[in-house]
């Protein structure tokens, strides 16, 4: 065999790390700075274990070494042109299987010192979810707890302008957690690709400092925290933001302008509160939408729905939280959360 295997411990050696895999699984989600180079398109992937299943294996295979050794020979004339001989390439695929042989051995006989990783992507992805149980429980967390607009995210911010260790939760989920949540023109990422970019961020933190992060509930939008980071934080110290209502509406009003421009869109996003507070209730906010009555609207949805249900998941889950350090706050402007940090 003319290339070699690596590890994942070996990552760091090799000038390039290259994803076999097609565009599909590279979206959703790779090894960080790894480049995708795939031997089949998602439709040549499709067409290859079509005729595994209903044609026979060895069709398969002959249909998918002609598509597999044209792809290469197309990587090799682009984007590996002007690479010199001693160039180092890490490859791996699914399982570290077929398509990343193929790319290793051909690479291999060009002269180059190709690896396959060993266990491919399967193997990292497993690394992952065992970083996700252990790495939690190495840090000392200070959570930020407080009502929706109450400036936990805009806190964090400035916490992190004054150089403290910041988990922005919301920030690698693309989402801010609440029901309204979304941002404009942005999906989530994959549930993969956030666990990833999860992992990387805790390894980047010195343990013996503290790390800042937001109260959040087990899910952000559709991702789910791991379980090993939300025990961790339910018994980390707090600080409780107590922030008036006519700041944290102001807030509000800013953070969800993209909804407030697009009245039908805030309507419909609402029905999922329907289950909670019934059609008379929704009937009332879209009157409230269809007046441009907005800051009432919102000081009702806190009222009524938000600040009941987040007190009630606060105190149940959040053990320090009668210990609390309490902020009062009036101002959200960046001037005066930079202060707050600087006292925290």
């Amino acid at each position: 065999m003319l290339f070699r295997t690596a590890n994942l411990s070996q990552l760091g050696e090799f000038d390039e790390i290259i994803d076999a895999r097609t565009p599909a699984e590279f979206a959703d989600d790779h090894i960080p700075g790894a480049i995708n180079c795939p031997v089949l398109s998602d439709a040549e992937r499709v067409t290859v274990g079509t005729l595994y299943k209903q044609v026979s294996p060895f069709e398969a295979r002959k249909v998918g070494a002609a598509l597999v050794a044209k792809n290469i020979a197309h990587h090799i004339e682009t984007r590996f042109a002007a690479h010199p001989k001693s160039w180092r390439p890490l490859i791996y695929c699914w399982r570290g299987g077929q398509r990343s042989g193929a790319m290793s051995i051909i690479l291999a006989q060009v002269g180059w010192a190709a690896h396959k990783l060993e266990g491919g992507y399967k193997a990292y992805r497993r690394h992952v979810l065992d970083q996700l149980d252990a790495l939690p429980e190495k840090f000392t967390y200070r959570v930020i707890c407080g009502p929706t607009g109450s400036g936990k995210s805009r806190l964090l911010a400035a916490l992190a302008a004054n150089g403290a260790q910041v988990l922005d939760l919301e920030g690698l989920a693309q989402h801010r957690g609440s029901v309204l949540g979304g941002l404009p023109l942005q999906d989530q990422p994959s549930q993969k690709w956030f666990d990833t970019s999860l992992v990387q961020a805790l390894q980047n933190f010195d343990a013996s400092k503290t790390v800042y992060v937001e109260a959040e509930s087990n899910k952000i939008g559709r991702l789910t925290l791991p379980a090993a980071l939300v025990e961790t934080m339910h018994a980390s110290d707090c600080v409780l933001l107590d922030t008036t209502t006519e700041a944290r509406i102001e807030l509000l009003l800013e953070d969800y302008r993209h909804l407030i421009d697009n009245p039908e869109l805030l309507i419909e996003k609402l029905q999922v509160l329907l289950p909670f507070h019934g059609h008379k209730q929704l009937e009332h906010w879209s009157d409230l939408i269809q007046a441009e009555d907005f800051g009432a609207l919102v000081r009702e949805l806190l009222e009524i729905h938000y600040d009941p249900s987040y007190l009630r998941a606060l105190g149940k889950h959040f053990a320090k939280l009668e210990q609390a350090k309490r902020v009062a706050l009036s101002d959200l402007s960046e001037e005066a959360l930079l202060k707050v940090a600087r006292d925290l």
